[in-house]
């Protein structure tokens, strides 16, 4: 049993040391994306923040979601973050299951390169539609009455570049259309639904997501306009870009890509008879 145990750690051990190899290498190749993806969720939350200073606290507009879904009340308010960060944290998650699964599909930084994609073009759909029109807050801390409504004056520049995380996204007001979380959450489950293996995942995934744009309404976070634009727009944009980008190689029936020649020959020396090439862990 012992020895049993300790050849499957060893096993363990080589597949994350060859899929960190691998990925070190697409890194090397792809880091301008990742870092211009990180560069622009930066951007986002600037303008998140700078129109906040804009943002004028008044009545709550009519909203046939408001009418239909009674109000959470501000003690429940954490329900639809908690749903969020369990589909941000599982995606997330999923994205490194080929550290440690045989069963891998998919290369974590280039799916990285295409959820940036994805996001990037969404947030900059998102920062010109909210910069248009600035509606009164719904949220509790936006309503007329609440210091947090209204940001001071900033006394520098430097106030204003730096964003106060994550409490600026918690207490944030005016960046009402379209809902950023709805762009997150969206793009994460879209891009299971792509590369994912279990399809019954893929149905609760779809409906956790139905879920939380009702708990956004419930909880006033959110009028009912921003999450129904971001349910067609953000499926728009996915679509769109995701046939304008490369497609990404499906690592089913092999571990090295084609990088170089010394990759391909190393993969033909180890393919068994069978024509699989198998795991690279259990090469012996």
């Amino acid at each position: 049993m012992s020895l049993y145990i300790s050849r499957e750690a060893s096993k363990l051990w080589k597949r994350v040391y060859s899929e960190t190899a691998t990925e070190i290498n697409l890194l090397a190749e792809n880091w301008k994306y990742i870092v211009a993806g990180v560069v622009c969720q930066y951007i986002h939350g600037l303008a998140a923040k700078g129109v906040h200073y804009f943002h004028r606290p008044g009545p709550i507009l009519q909203d046939a979601g408001f009418f239909l879904l009674p109000e959470l009340g501000q003690d429940k308010a954490y329900m639809s973050e908690s749903v969020f960060t369990f589909i941000f944290l599982s995606f997330v998650m999923w994205t490194f299951h080929p550290f440690f699964f045989k069963s891998k599909k998919i290369y974590t930084v280039l799916v990285w390169c295409r959820v940036l994609a994805f996001l990037f073009a969404c947030q900059i759909l998102r920062i010109i539609t909210f910069y248009s029109t600035q509606l009164p807050g719904p949220n509790y801390h936006c309503r007329e009455g609440s210091k947090l409504a209204r940001l001071p004056r900033p006394d520098s520049v430097l106030e204003v570049l730096l964003i106060n995380f994550p409490r600026g996204v918690l207490y944030g007001c005016g960046d009402l259309i379209f809902s950023s979380h709805m762009i997150f959450s969206l793009v994460f489950v879209r891009t299971y639904q792509k590369y994912g293996m279990h399809r019954f995942i893929k149905q609760c995934a779809w409906l956790i997501v139905v879920i939380q744009s009702l708990l956004i309404i419930a909880s006033r976070k959110h009028y009912t306009v921003d999450i129904v634009v971001a349910w067609y727009t953000v499926n728009l944009v996915v679509f769109f870009v995701d046939h304008k980008l490369p497609d990404m190689p499906d690592r089913s029936g092999a571990f090295f890509l084609p990088l170089s020649k010394d990759s391909r020959a190393k993969e033909e020396n180890h393919k068994p008879l069978n024509g699989n090439a198998g795991d690279p862990a259990d090469w012996v």
